[in-house]
């Protein structure tokens, strides 16, 4: 970024140039540099971009105008001369800018906001669904996806018939936190399906559309997300919660809990919420009571969440609270028993409130797949995308098993000329597609290889259209071009305006010397005076400070006779002084002399000796070295331009930079 900023700050100083357009009788040639012809348009283009828009064409600020900007043509011709423009470093900077720039054109606009309209629309709702899940890979066999299709299907149909969802996800789901089992020696109770409540964003984006497309009470048909085919039975559809912060008091189950125990701590619970109802203060009941370690010395309260961090007994508790202050009754969970009180809640905001956050969600989820088809499908209607499907069965006797263990290569003798799609006035091989698969090939599940090889072809014919899109970028958007001259140009003479006058200002000692011997009668300092300031408490000090003074000592001779050990008597400054610079020495008449009798402002005795009154003379190179320095930038920049303007040719037609201003 740093150098992104570098490369504007040169089009700002040295007049970028906006898009060329077509030459014509209409639009004549106005400048012709080193063969370079800019037209009439261009440099009107140029002119307002640079300029404050609306302003009059005035005709001497124009031809000041002109001349700045035939320097900034003569330099980008001698570093294309210089084959800057060649340079890989040149090329990769470019190219990553042109990556950033590039990225907003690379969108369906249309399909973000739908989605983001879309995602605003489920916030606004908490939705609690149990699932079961069959895994199937994206990339299994023909076979296996139908057995995974039948074998949920069966379990659809058993549920629809009238048994119990939870019962059928915990007998047969591949999601094993349906099922009660152990975990590192623990005992981990079942869901049954049921993952709580959530809202958009808080699963995968088919699952949360089949979810929201379901209504309440009723199970969905299969849905197929990467980790096989779910059915979803939704439980509940309620306004959303939003953000909530709550406090709790937790009287938590000891392990193995047995039914004496959940009775022995209900009670406790309602002793403690018998407590809170006659007046007790929430926050030493929970230090007091609660089991929950974590919170218990903060009052109980626990950290802003939504409907997805905390168990739905919870959530639907906190529903029932009203108002900030408010507490539940105790209620039970596989935790132990809970008390809550409502601290403070947020709504979901409006859409305009929400929109920037919605957008980067969208933006950074797996909603982009749905965003970018919608950007490729598009771009293969317009630019003319043809595929040839069949070629692909080649590669079906080719490819093995060992592309799962990331060994397979492309046989030496495979005739692999045969076209499998065409974008534009791109087209791609069987070969081309099968150098893919060996690039992006990894150790995994052994799969279908005539559906891994389809994939692969999606993924590949994809990348290809949207580079092919990428490539039109300059063609269908004259902004877009226009800002990538403006960065091409501006990189270029960053690196050429650093080497000829910036670091070589820096560097070369000697020619800034011989720069400031020149001309070092303008850096002249004004009239000054060579003064010591002593300052003291003691006024008896002011007699023998004046007699050592007149003897012609120093104030580090002087300093010593004051001041003993840590005893500080007298201190002192020696400088040289410019007006404004120290109100006392201003007060005095500059004369060589010894004054007495001032007081500073924390009412010490204050005495000046001036020593010297200096007339104006030149400043010393390290006492204005900056701008010494930065003079010097420019007069080796001037020098620059006056050796660009002898070495290439260049002319301005007056009659049509004339009409500018006569026509406008």
């Amino acid at each position: 970024m740093k150098r992104l900023a570098k490369s504007l700050a040169i089009i700002a100083l040295l007049i970028a140039p906006g898009f060329i357009s077509a030459q014509s009788t209409v639009d004549p040639v106005i400048l012709d540099v080193a063969g370079e012809k800019i037209t009439r348009s261009e440099f009107l283009n140029v002119y307002q971009k640079n300029n404050v828009k609306g302003e009059a064409l005035d005709a001497k600020a124009l031809e000041e105008y002109l001349e700045l900007y035939i320097n900034f043509r003569l330099k980008v011709k001698e570093a294309t001369e210089l084959g800057l423009d060649t340079l890989r470093s040149f090329r990769d900077e470019l190219a990553g800018y042109r990556k950033q720039l590039a990225a907003p054109y690379m969108v369906d606009d249309q399909a973000v906001e739908s989605l983001i309209n879309e995602a605003y629309q489920r916030k606004l709702y908490d939705i609690r669904a149990s699932h079961i899940l069959i895994r199937c890979d994206r990339q299994a066999s023909p076979a296996d996806t139908l057995a995974a299709w039948n074998r949920i299907m069966s379990l659809r149909k058993r549920i629809m018939k009238g048994e119990n969802f939870g019962k059928v996800a915990a007998e047969n789901s591949d999601d094993e936190s349906a099922r009660t089992r152990t975990v590192q020696g623990r005992t981990v109770k079942g869901n049954n399906g049921d993952l709580g409540y959530f809202t958009a964003f808080d699963m995968v984006y088919p699952f949360e559309t089949a979810a929201y497309n379901t209504k309440e009470g009723e199970v969905s048909m299969p849905v197929r997300t990467d980790y096989g085919y779910h059915l979803i039975k939704v439980v509940s559809k309620k306004p959303a919660l939003g953000k909530v912060q709550i406090a709790h008091i937790l009287l938590l189950f000891p392990p193995k809990a047995m039914a004496a125990d959940s009775v022995k701590m209900a009670d406790s619970a309602q002793m403690v919420y018998e407590l809170l109802r006659n007046g007790g203060d929430f926050a030493a009941l929970a230090k007091k009571y609660s089991g929950d370690k974590s919170t218990a010395d903060k009052g109980g309260v626990l950290p802003w969440f939504g409907v997805n961090r905390m168990i739905p007994q919870f959530i639907d508790a906190i529903r029932d609270l009203k108002n900030t202050g408010d507490y539940s009754a105790p209620f039970i969970s596989d935790f132990g028993w809970h008390i809550i009180k409502l601290v403070d809640r947020k709504p979901v905001g409006s859409l305009e409130d929400e929109k920037n956050d919605l957008k980067q969600k969208v933006t950074k989820s797996d909603r982009t797949v749905v965003s970018q088809k919608s950007f490729v499908d598009k771009a293969k209607k317009e630019y003319g995308y043809n595929e040839n499907i069949a070629a692909l069965d080649k590669l079906s006797t080719i490819v093995d098993a060992s592309v799962f263990a990331g060994k397979w290569t492309v046989p030496a003798d495979a005739d692999l000329n045969e076209t499998i799609f065409t974008i534009g006035n791109k087209s791609y091989t069987q070969s081309d597609l099968a150098k893919y698969i060996a690039a992006h090939q990894h150790q995994g599940d052994t799969l279908h290889i005539p559906t891994y090889i389809l994939s692969q072809f999606n993924l590949f014919s994809d990348e290809k259209c949207q580079a092919y899109a990428d490539s039109q970028l300059e063609n269908k958007y004259p902004e877009f071009r226009s800002l990538m001259n403006e960065y091409h140009d501006g990189i270029l003479l960053f690196d050429l305006t650093d080497k000829k006058v910036w670091s070589k200002a820096i560097k070369d000692t000697t020619g800034l010397q011989n720069f400031y011997e020149q001309n070092k009668n303008n850096y002249l300092w004004d009239d000054r005076v060579d003064a010591t300031i002593y300052t003291y408490d003691d006024p008896k000090i002011t007699k023998t400070l004046k007699k050592y003074v007149k003897k012609g000592l120093s104030f580090d001779q002087i300093l010593p006779k004051f001041n003993h050990d840590t005893i500080v008597s007298l201190s002192a400054e020696r400088k040289k002084f410019l007006k404004g610079e120290n109100a006392k020495v201003d007060s005095l008449d500059w004369k060589k002399g010894f004054y007495t009798g001032m007081t500073n402002d924390k009412g010490k005795l204050v005495a000046i000796d001036i020593n010297q009154v200096i007339s104006k003379e030149p400043k010393q190179l390290n006492e204005a070295k900056g701008i010494i320095t930065a003079d010097y930038q420019n007069f080796l920049e001037q020098e620059w331009i006056k050796e660009l303007r002898k070495k290439y040719p260049y002319t301005v037609n007056k009659d049509v930079l004339k009409s500018i201003t006569g026509n406008q």
